[in-house]
């Protein structure tokens, strides 16, 4: 146990062996804010001060107050320290998040100094924010007048969350979740949208915003979490001199309380916006939703996460099989699984794709399984391995996303927010432990449906049908809404809409006296880059790379081969190769049988492909191949069987699965877009740059979107079908013949045996045949294009190509990014501009550099912005200061630590590619010498007005404005 502040009160400890980690509870003695601590052998710390965020409306004012509270406070009273901090800082993790019960303000870093800088300025923001009236206008929502000084013109609405929301709202699944959760949680906060609903965010207020912040923002009602070898008193020491000691106890109790049940099921129906489609026919979600038990009782919370990994893990769990293989839809819902961050668990399942007409036929297909299982219950053996994959869960080092020690915090605060007991959710291995106990019952698994399920009343069943006249009529009711407000104006009140419009555009371009915040500096950075060594070797003819790393008994394994070279007709079809490579039957296995057995011996199966151009020329490519897995050290043999059967002895002639996973792949990717279209857009405007960059439009981006929907259709019929499995056993057998190699991580102790293993397994590489890679031909080209889907916002992207990670300015280009990120873009774009993101960067393995924006409301002005940045570049003076930041950011997202195993698995691709550790470090070493000078030069001889690209995503009503453009119209 760490030292005690006297602030402070010690609760308890726990030591968790299986982690690794001590996990301390303190209180303040006068706020009694908690503490919770997990110490560590990490010097990645993390710090996470969370408030209950309970609000009352769809208005957005807890996600406002986020953003708000971040703009300004009393000791940094300039108006944008939190994105000032992140160009002054090596974090690994720096952001603000709302749920639906919580806000939280979290950051990683190595470096202590660094680390000690951010959590002064995070404990000023949260607990003394200045909350300007300018930047809730900003951040939140305002209206001005679209000519902003001219009262005549027309009244709309801007504001960052406001756009945000918009961008977030256009998604299916959002509202899909939203519109449950007004139903599934009728008198609590979860039937409001936290995030805040477009129609509802112009109804908050600022006195409603600072009401909001008095209340919740109090020490009373803060759960203070950190992680990592900094030791708990220190952090106690600055949570009490910085904030804790200028409050006293605050007697507001904000929960969550319990949910009114229902005393019987309920059916709703309700419709969603469906833009761009002629054909609204089999566009209908149907879910099935039932409120559960607490998420604070780890004994409930892991019940019910056995019986969801039962009824749906993999395709052989009956009811997900049920789901993929249903007439009456075309994929399982995005919805299905367990939702436990909130208060009370939730089980969800359905189908998306229906007929509306087939919504009873849907229920009762999903409750007549249910039955089924309630009455036959299910093998031993897949309840041996559901607790296999809830075991590895738990023991598995992560860090590859967020932070290691930021994901154990996260797992812990659900319980915290709640007044649970948030170490009880870290150390599960007593609970696994009686619930290994529990499935010996063989009435365990069919009592927990009849519980949880089958007799529980609080059931909603929801529809949601699509209306292609939804849009149109919320375009016209925020047109009348505002045309009804400027009715009611005063001379006076169109004044003061102009002066507030003036004057946030003046705080906007205000340059703040930056000093006043703490910051690092080059000298700061490590010398060299964090490298990972492994070694070289051979294993029956076959390269072998091994990683010795602190996996925590889980050891990683991939077979990496050579791509082949594959016609054009053969090479769109890769990506659904990959997919079905490991989701089909295998051997004397069906894909039922082989689903079942890769959940009782593996923790994931997975194939994919990367194709990256020579580090220095990109018109070249390199190509390969990786089947990638991961097991308890205890399985290893068994997943390196599977893994040699799954590469020889791959079954591709069971048709209907393969239309199925088809048809589920066109589902996931159709949902994707509006949450990941500014690198949608990215891809496809530098598409005609390097062939690699042309591949993954055409199979990863809006391109293999599309052709993949076209391919679904085709798919519907049986010649197409045989003809289409024919294609992709050709490209395996061509597989087969590719060169290979190994990778091999796990923790010291266990490698030789595993080398071991290897070699029983793979037996001798025979004489090399004549092999020939796959090779693409070179691409220059501009690309003019416009992409129509339906969303609200848009993202806007323009591209140069450029050069390769080789080329000495290669350096400037990727320090540039961030030099006009910092210093243009993001006023212009997110403050000015009000989309939710913008900024620019270099992408070496394209040899491109891109702009973009996200979730943004204007279209043909961004465009201009991205071009304006370049001229403020070369006319304005430029400090040294933005150019060190510029290179911190560079650095600190090198020097990024991952898990363990990612690490290894970086490292491997890189060298895999060429980019050893001498060139990684050139690369470095170079960022570190880029001058002002070096960007000016750059950015005149790459970044030239008839060498860009264009590419938009956007919805049918930016027609007129694309067609001004000059852009060719691509339909999603």
């Amino acid at each position: 146990m760490s030292q005690t502040h006297p602030g402070f009160e010690f609760i308890r400890s726990q030591t968790i062996d299986a982690l690794k980690i001590e996990v301390e509870e303190y209180r303040h003695k006068v706020t009694g804010a908690q503490h919770i601590h997990i110490a560590a052998d990490n010097n990645e710390n993390v710090f996470l001060v969370a408030l209950r965020t309970v609000p009352h409306d769809s208005t957005g004012v807890a996600h406002i107050l986020e953003h708000t509270a971040l703009c300004g406070s009393e000791k940094y009273p300039v108006r944008d320290p939190f994105f000032m901090m992140i160009r002054r800082s090596l974090n690994t993790f720096m952001n603000a998040f709302t749920s639906s019960d919580w806000t939280a303000y979290p950051f990683a870093s190595q470096n202590r100094k660094d680390f000690n800088n951010l959590l002064d300025v995070y404990l000023d923001a949260v607990f003394f924010s200045r909350l300007d009236e300018r930047d809730f206008a900003q951040e939140g929502h305002r209206v001005e007048f679209a000519e902003t000084t001219n009262p005549d013109s027309e009244l709309v609405f801007k504001g960052v969350v406001f756009n945000e929301m918009k961008g977030a709202m256009s998604s299916v699944p959002s509202q899909l979740w939203a519109t449950l959760c007004k139903y599934l949680y009728p008198s609590t906060t979860y039937r409001h949208n936290s995030g805040g609903e477009p129609d509802c965010i112009p109804d908050l207020t600022y006195e409603q915003l600072k009401a909001f912040y008095r209340v919740h923002y109090h020490p009373s009602n803060a759960i203070f979490m950190t992680y990592g070898d900094i030791p708990a008193y220190e952090h106690q020491e600055k949570f009490e001199s910085r904030a804790l000691s200028r409050f006293e106890k605050s007697d507001a109790v904000i929960a969550v309380p319990d949910e009114k049940r229902y005393y019987a099921p309920i059916t709703v129906e309700e419709a969603y916006p469906l833009d761009n489609e002629e054909d609204t026919a089999n566009k209908t979600h149907i879910v099935l939703a039932w409120l559960l038990g607490k998420s604070t009782n780890l004994e409930q919370t892991l019940a019910a996460q056995m019986l969801s990994h039962i009824l749906l893990d993999n395709s052989a769990s009956p009811l997900q099989h049920l789901l993929e293989t249903s007439e009456l839809g075309e994929a399982p819902s995005p919805l299905c699984g367990l939702e436990d961050s909130q208060r009370e668990l939730a089980f969800i399942c359905g189908l998306e794709g229906c007929d509306e007409h087939n919504v009873a036929a849907v229920e009762k297909e999903i409750l007549d399984t249910l039955k089924r299982i309630a009455e036959e219950g299910v093998a031993q053996q897949e309840l041996e391995a559901a607790l296999h994959q809830l075991e590895l869960q738990q023991r598995e080092v992560g860090g590859d996303g967020y932070p290691y020690g930021l994901q154990l915090v996260m797992s812990a605060l659900t319980s915290a927010t709640h007044r649970g007991d948030p170490i009880a959710l870290l150390d599960v291995e007593a609970a696994l432990a009686s619930l290994r106990q529990q499935i010996e019952n063989p009435d365990f698994i069919q009592s927990l449906i009849r519980e949880l399920l089958l007799d529980n009343p609080h059931r909603v069943r929801l529809t949601l049908r699509p209306d292609s006249g939804i849009s149109a009529r919320k375009q016209a009711a925020e047109k009348a809404r505002l045309a009804a407000l400027k009715e009611t104006l005063t001379d006076s009140d169109k004044q003061r809409i102009i002066e507030m419009s003036l004057a946030l555009q003046q705080r906007q371009l205000q340059l703040d006296d930056d000093s006043i915040l703490p910051g690092v500096t080059l000298q700061d950075i490590p010398e060299s880059l964090h490298y990972t060594p492994g070694s070289n070797e051979t294993i029956n003819g076959y390269p072998l790379r091994r990683y010795a790393a602190g996996t925590n008994g889980i050891v990683y394994q991939q077979v990496v081969c050579k791509l082949p070279a594959l016609d054009d007709e053969l090479l769109p079809l890769l990506p659904w190769y990959t997919n079905c490579l490991t989701e089909l039957g295998c051997g004397e296995r069906d894909y039922l049988d082989n689903q079942r057995y890769q959940a009782e011996v593996v923790g994931s199966l997975s194939a994919f492909t990367n194709v990256r151009g020579n580090s220095d020329d990109v018109q070249n490519i390199d190509a390969y191949l990786t089947i990638s897995s991961k097991a308890l050290v205890r399985n290893h043999g068994a997943m390196d069987a599977l893994l040699f059967e799954t590469l020889h002895k791959a079954r591709f002639d069971e048709l209907p699965r393969i239309q199925e996973l088809i048809t589920q792949a066109r589902a996931r990717r159709e949902q994707s877009i509006t949450g990941h279209g500014h690198s949608l857009a990215m891809t496809a405007a530098s598409a005609g740059m390097s062939p690699s960059a042309k591949l993954s439009h055409q199979l990863g981006g809006l391109e293999g979107i599309a052709s993949l929907k076209a391919l679904d259709q085709a798919l519907e019929s049986e010649e197409n079908l045989q003809a289409f499995a024919a294609k992709l056993a050709t490209i395996h057998q061509r597989v087969l013949q590719a060169p290979r190699q190994f990778l091999l991580i796990a923790e010291e102790e266990n490698l030789d045996t595993c080398k071991q293993q290897l070699a029983n397994t793979w037996p001798e590489a025979g004489s090399a045949a004549s092999f020939d890679a796959l090779l693409l031909p070179a691409v220059q080209q501009i690309i003019q294009e416009a992409w129509f889907t339906a969303t609200q916002v848009n993202f806007c992207a323009k591209a140069y190509p450029t050069v390769p990670s080789d080329h000495p300015d290669a350096a400037a280009l990727t320090v540039l990014g961030g030099f006009l990120r910092n210093g243009y873009l993001h006023r212009v774009i997110r403050e000015q501009g009000g989309a939710y993101g913008g900024g620019a960067g270099q992408d070496n393995n394209i040899a491109a550099f891109r702009f973009y924006s996200y979730r943004d409301p204007r279209l043909a002005e961004t465009l201009d912005d991205f071009d304006a940045s370049l001229v403020w570049l070369q006319t304005h003076e430029h400090q040294p200061q933005a150019l060190q930041e510029a290179i911190l950011g560079v650095i600190g997202s090198m020097d990024k630590p991952g898990s363990p195993a990612g690490e290894a698995k970086q490292t491997f691709q890189a060298e895999l590619f060429g980019r050893n550790r001498e060139k990684r470090e050139r690369f470095r070493a170079r960022i570190l010498q880029v001058t002002l000078d070096d960007l000016r030069r750059v950015a005149r001889n790459w970044l030239q007005p008839e060498r860009a690209s264009v590419a938009v995503v956007t919805h049918a009503g930016q027609r007129d404005a694309i067609e001004k453009l000059g852009l060719t119209i691509k339909q999603l």
